[in-house]
């Protein structure tokens, strides 16, 4: 089950007078790359000290409504509404006097769900053995998608079997990766999963 929170928010200067801030499009996976790894470095201690993880943090910009998606788990149990409620209060305050992100965005706070998305070697060790799919910036033997069970991580390298052959693949040409989620058969009654969303400011 995955718990979202959703906040819409607006260009604060809009309709005060004051000028528009302009966002420079850059959208190569480097690029990406490195706003997501200093949006983590901006939000992981203070969802930290709130006693949740920051997994990771997504930015997908858009002329119109960028996204930001961050990902948070929890050693004590199942991330909660509450949990996600909470970070994304917190995530709003930090980026209202931080300002890492210009013009109209988004703000999604999530679980990481069953296809749980895995952004470091340290998140891939964790999985040894499960099954995940890997697209890479660069091809790789002619390739760009793997999928397979993860078996083995040293250092910054990932080894994936892909095809019963093993494929060792350098963390740093990892664009995405993923879990492939398991489904397993119900004991008893289906229950039915939920999404949160919060009202437009």
């Amino acid at each position: 089950m995955i718990l979202a929170i959703v906040d819409d928010h607006k260009d604060r200067f809009a309709g005060i007078g004051q000028k528009r801030r302009t966002m420079e499009w850059a959208f190569g996976p480097f690029f990406l790359f490195m706003q997501n790894t200093e949006l983590t470095k901006l939000l992981s201690p203070a969802i930290a000290a709130m006693g949740l993880e920051c997994l990771g943090v997504e930015y997908s910009p858009s002329h119109g409504n960028s996204l930001v998606r961050v990902y948070i788990d929890s050693s004590a149990g199942p991330v909660t509404v509450d949990d996600c409620e909470a970070v994304s209060r917190q995530v709003s305050a930090l980026f209202d006097v931080n300002d890492p992100i210009q013009g109209r965005y988004t703000l999604e706070v999530s679980s990481p769900g069953l296809d749980r998305p895995l952004y470091t070697p340290e998140h891939f060790a964790r999985f040894i053995d499960r099954e995940a799919k890997l697209e890479l910036n660069l091809p790789l033997h002619g390739r760009r998608r793997f999928q397979g069970p993860i078996r083995a991580v040293a250092g910054a390298n990932i080894t994936i079997e892909q095809d019963g052959v093993p494929v060792e693949i350098a963390h740093g040409n990892v664009n995405k990766a993923r879990l492939v989620a398991r489904f397993e058969a119900p004991k008893g009654k289906p229950g039915k999963s939920r999404k949160v969303e919060k009202a437009e400011k």
